[in-house]
């Protein structure tokens, strides 16, 4: 199956709000990196055993790990869970900068190190949102 038609299949599972939220963060983000990667993680292992949320991801970058392996991941993610919508921003090296420049800024949100969580898309400002994504792809690119 073909990424966006997965993608299409998952928003679609979702509850109608979150439906037209997750629409407009996909927009929103695709408006950012317009020719970027797109993923879909269904949030099933190797044995197909559920491990987390699907997330539906933007642009790639590689990680890299302490025992010196590394591997393709997206940039930005973007998933619904119970309690709302989680962006992900990798590639930071630094845990603080997120929370020093948005976390004061953006709304009713938690911001950690790396994800930005809210209940629904009215409770945060959308254009600090789009600000935090193209700092983390630049922040992304200085560690890549």
């Amino acid at each position: 199956m073909k990424v966006d038609t997965e993608i299409s299949n998952y928003i679609a599972t979702l509850p109608a709000a979150k439906q037209t939220d997750m629409h407009a963060l996909y927009d929103l983000i695709i408006s950012i990196m317009p020719n970027s990667k797109l993923w879909f993680l269904d949030g099933r292992d190797e044995s197909g055993k559920v491990v987390s949320n699907p997330n539906i991801g933007f642009g790639s970058y590689s990680i890299h790990y302490a025992d010196g392996k590394s591997k393709e991941f997206y940039q930005i993610g973007l998933s619904a869970n119970t309690t709302g919508i989680s962006v992900y921003i990798m590639g930071i090296s630094d845990r603080k900068l997120l929370v020093e420049n948005f976390a004061s800024s953006i709304g009713k949100a938690s911001v950690t190190g790396y994800c930005i969580k809210f209940k629904s898309l009215k409770d945060i400002d959308q254009n600090v949102l789009g600000k935090a994504i193209r700092f983390g792809l630049k922040e992304s690119a200085k560690s890549n």
